[in-house]
């Protein structure tokens, strides 16, 4: 295939998936997937190998490059067919990111999947808004383990009331909100189905299997000259985790960097082990982090796939924090230790290349959580932004998400019209970033007053170790949580009362360079 007839591939292939989140996004109820776009979608070849991505969450779409092959393998795949699965020990993150996969057939031929992965806010932990401060996976909700959401065209009701949250025999929940946005997922996925379909039948089923190994290997053939570009040697970084929730606190992650011509292995054996709380993550999340800082420095050309992954191994003793056992909690390890993953790897790529990689950025998702049952009863989830760290070429960037979250806010009107929740402060929190000569990005305030009594869970980082500065820049500042002006742990669930005021002001980028006599005097 000559190199206008990969790109052209290429790039339809991502077409298709960022058709396939619009539509995810235009049918979903939620404003978790609507408004904050907590969604994703990919496509795969027919051994489960990612071929194309949206420009979507990159904890969800490494995890699942990771993880695919072993989800799709040996299983009668038959038109019409969805397959839906949450366990974060079989190709998962945390148990409310729902993955839903469609098999593309032509004329009986399996040529590939459609894929998609979104958040629900309620996946059935007791704890509103489904991220609790949890000791086991149980505790966080429902555990799907890949079975048949759809088998031939037809719903599998049990399983869909179940998803509803609905007990006992019944209808398809059609009108229950809380199925609406899996059924949004599944016409995603149909949706991209239907057009690799269109595709092959176009060029036809071998030529399309061919150019999908064609693009994987010349994905493969971009990472191994980047790598080839770096210093060889061996690299070391390490940073904490401020806790896990139970008790323990400065939790170690570590990696050690090989780099060596073409290739490129990340050891975290000196990482700790398994901790109570729910930071663990399986394998498959910490690839995710891996996997997404080293497509950084490539450039947007270069095609989202498999390959590009193919010269980059990892290790890591399973019953680690970035190995967990089941039934370890990890509902936090997806998004505050995949934030600290891409710190320390990064860290270690600094010393590789220092001109090319930033200071840290904030380094967490500020996750909040709340709801309360009863009469009308509610869940919400969000994530909110902060600073990312200062550059050798200029400064971090204030009040955006960074890293393994690249979802939005939820926007005022639409907290406000879904909620009892009222926004009274969201600025940006001014002097957050790390100074140097080039600063890191500010965080934000955001403080919401509660209209109803309500239960809420905060699960935070960087409220103790601050986002490290590069070359001489100062770190940036660590967030804060508060209820009522009083300050909160990093990680804790309570009861709020109608009245009471919630603020999280997030953690600023650290600074990079040192400040110049300029700078001083200003």
């Amino acid at each position: 295939m000559n190199p206008v007839q990969l790109s052209i591939f290429a790039n339809r292939l991502a077409g298709i998936c960022d058709e396939m989140g619009a539509l995810l996004r235009a049918s979903a109820l939620s404003p978790n997937i609507k408004d904050r776009l907590d969604l994703s979608c990919a496509l795969f070849d027919a051994a489960g190998q990612l071929c194309a991505q949206a420009a979507h969450i990159p904890v969800h779409l490494g995890s699942m490059a990771y993880a695919m092959a072993d989800l799709v393998g040996q299983r009668d795949w038959a038109a019409g067919d969805l397959l839906v699965v949450n366990d974060p020990y079989l190709g998962g993150t945390h148990l409310p990111d729902v993955t839903v996969v469609a098999p593309v057939l032509v004329a009986g031929e399996l040529i590939g999947f459609a894929v998609t992965r979104a958040h629900h806010a309620n996946i059935g932990a007791h704890s509103p808004g489904s991220m609790p401060v949890s000791r086991t996976l149980e505790e966080e909700g429902l555990v799907i383990a890949p079975q048949w959401l759809k088998r031939r065209g037809e719903w599998q009701v049990p399983l869909c009331r179940r998803l509803a949250g609905l007990d006992g025999p019944g209808p398809l929940p059609v009108d229950v909100p809380r199925f609406a946005d899996f059924a949004a997922q599944a016409s995603s996925c149909l949706a991209g189905a239907h057009r690799l379909a269109e595709l092959a039948g176009e060029r036809g089923t071998e030529w399309v299997a061919a150019a999908m190994g064609e693009l994987n290997r010349y994905g493969e053939r971009r990472m191994r000259q980047r790598l080839a570009a770096l210093r060889d040697g061996v690299y070391r970084f390490h940073d904490w985790m401020d806790d896990d929730g139970q008790g323990h606190r400065d939790i170690a992650i570590a990696v050690t960097l090989t780099v060596d011509g073409e290739r490129a292995h990340l050891d975290f054996s000196d990482s700790a082990g398994q901790v109570d709380g729910n930071i663990n993550c399986p394998l498959s999340v910490a690839a995710a982090a891996a996997y997404y800082c080293f497509r950084c420095l490539l450039p947007d050309d270069a095609p989202s796939c498999a390959g590009l992954f193919r010269p980059i191994t990892l290790e890591a003793p399973e019953g680690s924090l970035v190995n967990a056992r089941r039934p370890g909690a990890v509902a936090a390890g997806n998004v505050e230790t995949s934030s600290r993953i891409v710190d320390v790897v990064l860290g270690a790529l600094a010393q590789a290349e220092p001109e090319a990689i930033p200071a840290a950025s904030q380094g967490t998702m500020n996750n909040l959580a709340m709801g309360e049952g009863g009469e009308r009863p509610w869940d919400y989830y969000e994530t909110m932004a902060g600073g990312t760290g200062g550059h050798a070429l200029g400064p971090g960037l204030s009040a955006v998400h960074s890293h393994m979250t690249n979802t939005l806010n939820t926007p005022i009107e639409s907290l406000e019209e879904h909620y009892p929740l009222r926004v009274w402060r969201y600025r940006l929190r001014r002097g957050s970033g790390g100074e140097g000569h080039h600063r890191g990005g500010d965080g934000i305030e955001r403080e919401l007053e509660f209209l109803a009594a309500a239960r809420f869970t905060l699960l935070t980082e960087r409220r103790h170790h601050r986002p490290w500065g590069l070359a001489g820049g100062a770190a940036g500042a660590a967030g804060e949580n508060r209820l009522n002006g009083e300050l909160l742990p990093a990680k804790v669930s309570a009861h709020a009362k109608s009245g009471d005021r919630l603020l999280l002001a997030s953690p600023g980028g650290g600074g990079h360079g040192p400040e110049d006599d300029h700078q001083r005097r200003r």
